[in-house]
């Protein structure tokens, strides 16, 4: 799952080396921390928050077939 998400957040911003994946195991499933240069942020976020939104929607349905429920946070 963080690989999935390091790729997919790496292709989208300028500076893919500032890109940093945490995972956590928390209570109501996982918890995706994502961190990004100051200057990449509105780039993952997206026009209206709708790039950040899908990936959101991606994770959750990735979690979804492993039975877990996921949180996907940006972290400035």
């Amino acid at each position: 799952m963080k690989e999935f998400i390091e790729y997919l957040v790496k292709n989208l911003v300028e500076d893919p080396q500032s890109v940093s994946v945490n995972c956590y195991e928390g209570e109501p499933g996982v918890i995706v921390e994502i961190r990004v240069s100051q200057g990449d942020v509105g780039k993952v976020v997206g026009r209206k928050g709708m790039t950040i939104k899908a990936l959101r929607t991606i994770a959750s349905m990735v979690c979804a077939r492993l039975g877990l429920k996921v949180r996907l946070e940006l972290i400035e």
